[in-house]
């Protein structure tokens, strides 16, 4: 693990960097896959609204 000696005696370590590499875009599928589930999370999101707005009127 990588250290360095400073004055007084301490050290520092530090961690190790990952590998950085360039990001590739998403295929036609993956992009596909994100549509669907942005629809499937805003219905979960409306239903949950209209079931607190159901229960919340109730006599």
């Amino acid at each position: 693990m990588p250290y360095t000696n400073e004055e007084g005696g301490l050290l520092n370590n530090f961690a190790k960097e990952p590998k950085v590499y360039q990001a590739e875009p998403p295929t036609n599928e993956q992009k596909r896959n994100y549509i669907f589930l942005g629809l499937a999370g805003a219905v979960l999101v409306a239903g949950l609204i209209f079931v607190a707005f159901s229960v919340s009127h109730v006599s």
